[in-house]
C-alpha cells in the first residue's frame, strides 16, 4: 500500500519535500496553519499593493532551475526572471551612494574607482569565492549531515584549508582590500549568517560569488510567484494541501508517529515531516519522551537574526531609490555586535529598503510605490508597539534625509512585523526570522538532525536543520529530507 506522508508546513522546505516525495510515489498531504501557503514567503495584498512578507532577494538561480528540472519543468514555466542592474545600492551618506553593477567589467571599474590597483585582487577574491561555492554545492549542501563520516573524503579534507574554514571573513577581506566602503560591501552578505564578520569563516565568501558573479534577480510578480509555482507543481503531482490546519500534536506509539492531530482533524500517517519550526515541532508537538533535544540545548543554539519589518504603501513615486537599497550610513560593526554579541535594540541601526515597484508595476497601484523596510535584530528581544514606532521614526528620518524627499506624509498603508509576529504566525523560536546561524560549530553534521532518533518515521526540514538558513538552502533541505525518507521507507 502506498505510504502516507504528512508534511507540517508549506514553506519552501515543506513544499520541496512534498513535491519530491509525491514524484517518488508517496501519498502526500501538507497541513498549513495559516490561510495561505508559503510560510515566511507569503504575500500580503491590500489596496492594490502586493507585498512579499519575507524573502525579497533572489540569489543562486541555478538552485531553482535544478529544483524544477527534477520534475521536467523550467523556472520559466512558472515565473519570469529579470536580472537587476544595479544589483543593489549602498547609501554611505547623502552624497555617497554606491551602485553595485551587474556586469563584471563594470564591477572591476567600480573597485578601481574606490581603490586603484584593486581589480587584480578582486579577480583573485572572486576566483576563490567561486571555488568555495562549487565545492560547497557539490560536496556539502546536499549531504544530510547524519555523521562526520559523510565528510571523510580526501577531496573534502584536502580542501579545508583552501576553503578557508579556519580564517575569518573579516581578515580574508581586509588582507586584500583597504577601502572601508568596499570592505562593507563584501562583508554585507554574511550579516545574516549568525556572527560578526570577525567570527564568520572565510568559507562564506562563497556568498560573494552568489552576489557579484551569479547576480541578483527578481521574479516578476514578487517572490511569492516561486511559492505559487511550487504549489501548482505540488497539485499537479497529486499533493493535497489543507490550509488553516494548526497542528496540535503528533501521536506516537511504539516509537513511530501514527497520526498528526489538528484543531479539527486527525490525519493518520506512515511518515511525518516537520517543515514548521524544528523547535516547535519537537518541543510542543511531541510528548517529552520523544524529544531528541532539551530546552537547554535549544537555548544554547546561536540563532540567525530576527527582523523588524515595515510594509508601506506610498501614494506617489519615490526618487533616488533602486529596487534593493542598503543603508550603511552608521557603524556596520556596532550593529553586528548588537545582534550577535550583546543582544539589544541597536542605537543606530543599519537598515534595508526594497522598492519592487521600481522594477515591477504590478506591485503597486499606478503612480504609487511599494516600500518594504527591514532592520536586522537579535532574536529574543522585547517587542512592543512603542519600540516599533521608535525605530520606524529613526529609519524614516534617515531615509528621507538620505534620499532628499518627504515620504511619511504620503503613506496610505502601513503594517509592521517583528518578533512576536514571527512567533504567532510561524512558531519561530525566539522570534527568529532566518533560522539557525551558520557558525562553524553549527555546520553540517553539527546541526539538529534531519531524522529523529526517538521517533523512527519522523523527519525535519527547513532553516533550523541541514543545510541552513535562506531560501535556496531551504529549497535544498526539502529535497535532501525526501531522499532520506526514500532511502529508509520506500513508497
Amino acid at each position: 500500500m502506498t505510504k502516507r506522508v504528512i508534511v507540517i508546513g508549506s514553506g519552501f522546505a515543506g513544499l520541496a519535500a512534498a513535491t519530491s516525495l509525491a514524484a517518488k510515489g508517496y501519498e502526500v498531504h501538507i497541513l498549513e496553519k495559516n490561510a495561505a501557503t508559503g510560510g515566511r514567503a507569503r504575500k500580503l495584498e491590500t489596496a492594490g499593493f502586493v507585498f512579499d512578507m519575507g524573502p525579497s532577494w533572489y540569489w543562486m538561480p541555478e538552485v531553482f532551475e535544478q529544483y524544477f528540472a527534477r520534475f521536467g519543468k523550467k523556472v520559466s514555466d512558472y515565473y519570469d526572471l529579470y536580472r537587476l542592474d544595479p544589483s543593489y545600492s549602498i547609501f554611505f551618506s547623502k552624497d555617497h551612494v554606491m551602485q553595485v553593477p551587474a556586469s563584471r567589467e563594470a564591477l572591476f571599474d567600480l573597485f578601481e574607482q574606490y581603490e586603484p590597483g584593486s581589480s587584480p585582487r578582486l579577480e583573485k577574491f572572486l576566483k576563490e569565492a567561486a571555488y568555495k561555492y562549487e565545492v560547497g554545492m557539490k560536496e556539502f549542501v546536499f549531504k544530510p549531515g547524519n555523521s562526520i563520516l559523510e565528510f571523510a573524503d580526501f577531496r573534502v579534507i584536502a580542501s579545508l584549508f583552501r576553503l578557508q574554514m579556519f580564517q575569518s571573513m573579516s581578515s580574508h577581506v581586509r588582507r586584500l582590500f583597504k577601502n572601508e566602503h568596499l570592505i562593507k560591501m563584501l562583508e554585507f552578505p554574511v550579516l545574516f549568517l549568525g556572527a560578526t564578520p570577525e567570527k564568520t569563516p572565510a568559507l562564506y565568501s562563497l556568498m560573494n560569488h552568489a552576489d557579484l558573479t551569479l547576480g541578483t534577480w527578481y521574479p516578476m510578480g514578487g517572490m511569492s510567484k516561486i511559492i505559487e509555482g511550487m504549489e501548482r507543481l505540488a497539485t499537479q503531482l497529486g499533493v493535497k494541501i489543507s490550509l488553516n490546519q494548526e497542528v496540535r500534536s503528533i501521536k506516537v506509539s511504539n516509537g513511530h508517529a501514527r497520526a498528526v492531530i489538528t484543531d479539527t482533524e486527525t490525519y493518520e500517517a506512515d511518515i511525518v515531516v516537520g517543515g514548521a519550526d524544528y523547535h516547535h515541532v519537537e518541543q510542543q508537538l511531541l510528548a517529552p519522551d520523544y524529544r531528541q533535544y532539551t530546552e537547554k540545548y535549544w537555548d544554547k543554539r546561536t540563532m540567525a537574526p530576527s527582523s523588524l519589518l515595515f510594509y508601506l504603501g506610498i501614494n506617489r513615486r519615490l526618487k533616488n531609490l533602486d529596487h534593493h537599497n542598503l543603508f550603511f550610513d552608521e557603524d556596520f560593526r556596532q550593529h553586528a555586535i548588537d545582534i550577535y554579541e550583546t543582544p539589544q535594540w541597536p542605537e543606530k541601526p543599519l537598515f534595508y529598503a526594497c522598492v519592487p515597484s521600481v522594477t515591477d508595476a504590478s506591485m503597486a497601484p499606478e503612480g504609487c510605490e511599494n516600500l518594504f523596510l527591514l532592520i536586522p535584530l537579535a532574536p529574543g528581544l522585547e517587542d512592543t508597539e512603542s519600540l516599533r514606532e521608535k525605530y520606524f521614526n529613526i529609519i524614516m528620518d534617515r531615509l528621507e534625509n538620505l534620499t532628499g524627499q518627504n515620504i511619511r506624509k504620503y503613506i496610505i498603508y502601513k503594517r509592521s512585523f517583528a518578533h512576536r509576529d514571527f512567533v504567532k504566525d510561524y512558531h519561530a523560536y525566539k522570534g527568529n526570522a532566518y533560522g539557525l546561524a551558520n557558525t562553524l560549530l553549527q555546520t553540517a553534521f553539527l546541526k539538529p538532525k534531519l531524522r529523529s532518533n526517538k521517533v523512527a518515521n519522523l523527519f525535519f526540514t527547513g532553516q533550523l536543520t541541514t543545510p541552513g538558513p535562506g531560501v535556496p538552502p531551504s529549497l535544498i533541505s526539502g529535497q535532501v529530507v525526501a531522499n532520506e525518507i526514500y532511502e529508509n521507507f520506500k513508497p
